[in-house]
């Protein structure tokens, strides 16, 4: 305990100098990284702040993870600015070691980084209403829209394959040849769920494939705990946790937010009656990501707004049934088939979404048809109501 102290103090005094550190808590709820909320006292940078050890066993270039996040906050902070908006609290900001440098590299290789801490702010596991579903579906939207510029070659792909279902049902199809007797005959049901379902796993890659969708600067990570809502007006504000971005496809990061915003219970729930998609939260994330991201999709994309949350639903629910027929080897459980218990969920949201599809479809293209797009955070809204209670 000891050393790691002394590590982490090395770490702050390449921050912030020698002596200015008044209190230092421990994050217990991120579960990759290592985080640590620091008040600084006196120095160049007082203020909160968060300090983080990028885990190395997870992201296996962690440098090129950093690139990436320089990249992303220099071009967004920059389109802010250019609009004359203060982005201190729009974008996370990367504060300079003493030295000048972004970030920096321990004795053990370990990259260390420290950002802004937003006062007043607050993230949702759960959406508390659709107006709080909509303000994290505009964030993610002004978030994908800023960056649509960006060139993509500029942009590492951190982890090969993120997002790509054909590659995830292959991996299942191989955990299920090497699975033993016992752990087929549990998950059955599920087996034939994901065999029946294969002919939409290619849907989107096939897209990238024939050019009707092209590869963005994508979040890659899009739960609604992502977005910090401003406790005050209760506004979308910042989307953080930009470990994954990377090149991608906008309706893995719109789907995502389906996946994660519209269930009515929780993520390994056993009682699957209580499963389905909450068509009043659907309605509200299409009107906020195409409020604020309508305007840089395709047709395609937006034809398949709808279907990518489908699509990335049963893509999870191809992990967490590969992760139990490979004997809990990737997801951590708490319970004997805890995997098997999250792929039932997303099966069960799956299914759900099949039978609301037309419903589906028809708020896509409502909001489509009905004006909403071109409201960005930049393009139409003043540095007056951009900063309002914040």
């Amino acid at each position: 305990m000891e050393k790691i102290r002394q590590t982490i103090d090395f770490a702050i005094e390449r921050f912030f100098g020698k002596n200015h550190l008044a209190e230092l808590l421990v994050c217990k709820t991120g579960h990759i990284n290592h985080t640590y909320f620091l008040r600084i006292n006196g120095g160049e940078r007082p203020g909160h702040h968060v300090l983080q050890k990028i885990n190395g066993n997870i992201f296996k270039k962690p440098e090129q993870v950093m690139e990436n996040i320089d990249k992303v906050t220099s071009h967004i902070r920059n389109k802010y600015e250019e609009a004359g908006i203060n982005p201190s609290r729009r974008v996370l900001t990367l504060i300079p070691t003493t030295t000048g440098e972004k970030w920096f590299v321990d004795e053990k290789n370990n990259v260390w980084r420290t950002y802004l801490f937003i006062e007043n702010a607050t993230t949702y596991d759960i959406a508390q209403s659709p107006e709080q579903a909509y303000q994290a579906a505009k964030s993610f939207g002004d978030f994908s829209s800023l960056l649509s510029d960006l060139p993509i070659e500029q942009i590492h792909e951190t982890i090969p394959d993120f997002h790509n279902t054909p590659k995830r049902f292959e991996q299942f199809e191989q955990a299920l040849k090497n699975a033993s007797a016992e752990r087929v005959a549990s998950a059955k049901s599920e087996i034939d769920f994901a065999k029946s379902r294969k002919n939409i796993a290619s849907k989107l890659v096939d897209c990238l494939a024939d050019g009707s969708i092209k590869l963005k600067v994508t979040h890659n990570d899009t739960k609604l705990n992502n977005v910090m809502i401003d406790d005050n007006s209760g506004e979308g504000i910042c989307v953080i946790d930009l470990d994954t971005v990377m090149p991608g496809l906008a309706l893995y990061d719109f789907g995502d937010c389906v996946r994660t915003a519209t269930p009515t219970g929780e993520e390994d729930e056993q009682n699957l009656d209580l499963i389905e998609m909450d068509i009043k939260m659907f309605d509200a994330l299409v009107r906020g990501y195409l409020e604020s991201a309508g305007e840089s999709l395709s047709p395609k994309e937006i034809e398949l707004l709808a279907f990518s949350g489908k699509l990335i639903t049963y893509e999870i629910g191809l992990r967490f049934l590969a992760d139990h027929l490979n004997g809990d080897v990737y997801f951590k459980t708490h319970r004997e088939n805890h995997n098997l218990d999250r792929a039932r969920v997303q099966f069960k949201l799956v299914q759900s979404m099949e039978e609301q599809e037309e419903a589906m479809n028809e708020i896509v293209r409502k909001n489509w048809n009905g004006g909403l797009l071109g409201n960005s955070a930049i393009k139409n809204r003043s540095y007056k109501e951009c900063n309002q209670g914040l």
